[in-house]
């Protein structure tokens, strides 16, 4: 029986991922093939739509799992991601009750949400539907970002929704809306992220990272994150061709 990548994130597992901004299958395929863990599919700051992440997804198919970021908290948006057959969606920016309710709630067939009941890929066109309906609300994860302060505020009662599975903490935008853009090492901006760490062990909801570097990711790793989408494909691919070109002038 396959695991799924919502049950994963809820069994406390290490999971390495790649951030995805190209909206190109073949680079998918590579991180796929490089062994990685999950995928971070970027609709929100990459210049990808639903199409390039069908195109992605089905370049990958069931070889790991591809989680959607979209561009906001919107039904269309979510539908969307999940009907291109997105094993979850992380959805940005959730800073309140309401906020986590609808991001939830767009993610779940009835009873438990209000998933309008679409038939494509993530139905296999229909030749797998009666399966993915059975599984759907179980399989499907919902990640929310929190990086604003008044998220942070309302932390505690974000977290007791049902059905939020992890999240990422956003900490260059949270410092900006406290003030302090950039300042992520500040006492008070560290306090806030403090903040969100413990609500979330406390729940057993997964700690969700970006690292920019491998030594970012092991400091991730020390502090309980368990998720960590390691770094972008544009900036691994600028940073191996510097590298490159460096070494065969030198």
């Amino acid at each position: 029986m396959t695991i799924s990548f919502r049950q994963r994130l809820r069994s406390g597992d290490t999971l390495i991922g790649a951030l995805l901004q190209m909206p190109l299958p073949e680079v998918a395929e590579i991180f796929a093939t490089a062994g990685y863990d999950w995928l971070f599919v970027d609709l929100e700051h990459a210049p990808m739509d639903p199409r390039a992440a069908l195109d992605i997804l089905t370049a990958v198919d069931t070889r790991l799992p591809c989680v959607v970021r979209v561009p906001w908290n919107d039904e269309a948006s979510i539908k969307k991601a999940l009907d291109v057959g997105a094993t979850g969606i992380i959805v940005p920016l959730v800073n309140t009750v309401e906020d986590a309710r609808l991001a939830v709630g767009r993610c779940k067939y009835p009873p438990v949400g209000f998933r309008s009941v679409g038939v494509t890929r993530a139905q296999r066109f229909d030749l797998e539907f009666d399966s993915y309906m059975k599984r759907a609300n179980d399989d499907i994860a919902v990640v929310i970002q929190v990086e604003h302060i008044d998220a942070v505020r309302n932390i505690e009662a974000i977290l007791d929704v049902p059905g939020i599975d992890g999240v990422f903490v956003g900490p260059f935008d949270l410092s900006g809306s406290m003030g302090k853009p950039g300042k992520i090492d500040d006492p008070e901006v560290q306090s806030a992220i403090g903040a969100v760490v413990s609500a979330c062990q406390k729940r057993n909801i997964a700690l969700c990272a970006y690292a920019h570097t491998p030594a970012h990711a092991h400091n991730y790793q020390r502090l309980g994150y368990r998720v960590i989408g390691l770094c972008t494909d544009y900036i691994m691919l600028a940073r191996a061709a510097a590298a490159y070109l460096k070494e065969a002038k030198a």
